[in-house]
């Protein structure tokens, strides 16, 4: 089952020629979703491939470089007849400043639009085997950050012991692996734990917006496969950063190490650094033993699962 990022937009508030303002797309089985859509998202997803199917946008903060795309992209889904509903998801507290941008234009679009307001804590969107939840991000406005976990997943099926048990091939290894207890020929009941493993964790990310390094980051998800933290400036900025309620590259790695992360995406560059990545990369690397990179617009980043993978009874 894919689970796929693409970094739309890379750059801190003031975009460069190479990065466009904040936004991530991620696609899981079909389903799209939006994290935050600086100006110039839709003409990023055309760019990319992505598509406009988006059901859910996840909206960190209301600073322009992460909305001034909205109504732009709400206009193109007008234009190419969208019928299906979007929801929108917001800080507390600026649910009313959201809809008045989606209506900045002067009409209102033809597809249902949803506007809510989460916080920290909040499931934001519960669908089938994961969610995605609001954290606490420490910012100069209203904010917060997003966790994509999903469920565990069902341990895994022992096929040679099941037939060391008698159970035939076929439905019954499906209905063992489902967690339901199957009654043999010869009356034996075989019982799940019998056949089937611990469960297993699924993926989740973490997308922090913009903040400064904050404990609620570490506890958005447990050793998540992916975090993506703001890392607006090098360590020739720290001072800076705390002013401007950002993180460095090195606070962002610091993050990622206490929360077991095994990726990190250094996020929302500031353009005094232009195309020039390396000390990003460098001081991340020195507190953080995983893989570290910048993302470039358009980067294309599949999830695996931490153990490689499923396999089901019929395999």
């Amino acid at each position: 089952m894919p689970l796929r990022v693409t970094f739309l937009g890379t750059a801190g508030a003031v975009p460069t020629t190479d990065r466009n303002p904040s936004s991530l797309f991620v696609a899981r089985e079909g389903e799209q979703l939006l994290f935050d859509a600086g100006e110039g998202t839709q003409r990023q997803m055309m760019r990319f491939g992505t598509g406009f199917s988006v059901s859910h946008l996840f909206v960190t903060h209301l600073h322009g470089d992460h909305v001034l795309g909205i109504p732009g992209l709400i206009q193109t889904m007008d234009f190419n007849d969208r019928e299906e509903p979007l929801a929108i998801h917001v800080p507390h507290g600026t649910r009313r400043q959201i809809k008045s941008l989606v209506r900045a234009l002067g009409n209102r679009p033809t597809f249902p639009i949803r506007i809510s307001e989460v916080g920290p804590g909040d499931v934001a969107y519960r669908a089938d085997e994961y969610e995605v939840r609001a954290f606490a991000s420490d910012h100069d406005t209203r904010s917060v950050g997003y966790a994509l976990v999903e469920d565990d997943r069902k341990g895994r099926f022992d096929r040679e012991r099941a037939e060391e048990l008698g159970v035939p091939v076929g439905p019954k290894f499906s209905r063992l692996h489902a967690g339901e207890s199957v009654e043999l020929e010869d009356g034996t009941v075989v019982h799940p734990d019998e056949v089937v493993g611990e469960a297993r964790p699924g993926r989740s990310l973490v997308y922090t917006g913009d903040t400064r390094p904050t404990a609620a980051t570490v506890e958005a998800a447990a050793e998540p496969d992916l975090l993506i933290h703001d890392a607006t400036f090098a360590d020739d900025r720290v001072e800076r950063a705390s002013d401007t309620a950002h993180s460095t590259a090195r606070q962002a790695a610091e993050i990622a190490s206490r929360a077991g992360a095994r990726r990190l995406a250094l996020m929302h560059l500031s353009s005094r650094y232009a195309g020039y990545t390396d000390d990003h990369l460098a001081e991340a690397r020195e507190v953080f033993d995983g893989e570290v990179f910048v993302p470039s617009d358009g980067e294309e980043l599949e999830i695996p699962y931490p153990d490689g993978g499923d396999v089901s009874p019929d395999e």
